[in-house]
């Protein structure tokens, strides 16, 4: 695992999109898209690995200060782009016989806005400047989360958004804000459509959202949880060493993860990777990886 990341750099937009560049050239088998755009006009990409039939969705950095997440998912597709081309198997995984069979889509970061704001301030924000200037008090963007007008794009999918909206207002959250406003009406925001979009273009078999922190799993959302879901987070858990749980209050509802149980039937997960203050960070990115990298190989190819 590449360990030359100082520790307390911060993973922006530059070093992300290096990353990816570095990342294609080096394994011209892997494909990287831009398959749309944000508040703001930066690239969402999406790096496709093995089949298109029936892959695996990891998506990540919904959340501005969650940066971290983004970095985990990079890392993982370049351990794996590097056993394929070595022939090397992953805990005894083939990968390349594995993704050829069942591919492995990685949108590395949902929220490109809102991660530039959070670590290189609010005249990152574009037009909304002042916006998030007004919000944060034209104090210090670290904690900010929401996309650059202020909506927090994991509260604004169309998974019970009108009673996440009732509780948002009932806690004073009536409008754009830092965290947790899950915007005027369900999938507002562009960068929630970008992820719509592409579930509804391609047959994902199941998907993982990343967030930090708390080293916690969350599989369920309602009646339309299926029942392969329970088995697979318990090995998700197994692998990993952390707990599966069940979000409570205004973490209810208007997620990727719910959302995508709740259209498709189908597993989907937020994996909330560390433990800390968010962000984490960039010192804990090697033993996160290393405790999650055999759960991420399980989950690419089952």
């Amino acid at each position: 695992m590449p360990n030359d990341f100082a520790p307390d750099q911060e993973f922006d937009m530059n070093m992300r999109e290096s990353m990816i560049q570095s990342i294609c050239e080096k394994y011209p088998f892997i494909s990287c898209d831009v398959i749309g755009k944000s508040v703001c006009q930066r690239d969402i990409h999406c790096l496709r690995i093995g089949s298109s039939q029936r892959p695996a969705l990891f998506a990540s950095a919904f959340h501005g200060m969650e940066w971290l997440t983004s970095l985990l998912v990079l890392l993982f597709a370049d351990r794996v782009c590097n056993s394929i081309a070595n022939n090397q198997p992953m805990y005894g995984v083939d990968m390349q016989q594995a993704l050829d069979k069942q591919g492995l889509f990685i949108v590395p970061c949902v929220n490109p806005d809102g991660v530039e704001i959070s670590i290189n301030g609010a005249e990152n924000a574009c037009s909304y400047e002042n916006l998030v200037n007004s919000l944060m008090n034209y104090g210090s963007t670290t904690s900010w989360q929401a996309n650059a007008r202020g909506v927090d794009i994991n509260h604004n999918f169309n998974a019970n958004w009108q009673e996440l909206h009732k509780l948002e207002e009932a806690n004073n959250i009536t409008g754009p804000a830092p965290t947790r406003y899950g915007g005027p009406y369900p999938n507002s925001e562009p960068e929630t459509r970008v992820v719509v979009n592409l579930c509804n273009t391609v047959d994902f078999r199941h998907a993982i959202a990343f967030h930090s922190q708390g080293e916690e799993i969350y599989w369920r959302f309602g009646e339309n949880t299926p029942e392969t879901s329970k088995p697979m987070a318990q090995m998700m858990a197994e692998l990993s060493g952390y707990t599966l749980s069940s979000p409570e209050g205004l973490a209810i509802g208007g997620g990727f993860k719910d959302w995508f149980i709740l259209k498709f039937s189908k597993p989907g997960f937020t994996v909330e990777i560390g433990k800390g203050k968010n962000p984490l960070p960039m010192k804990d990115i090697s033993s996160i990886y290393r405790t999650l990298e055999k759960m991420l190989v399980y989950c690419s190819i089952v």
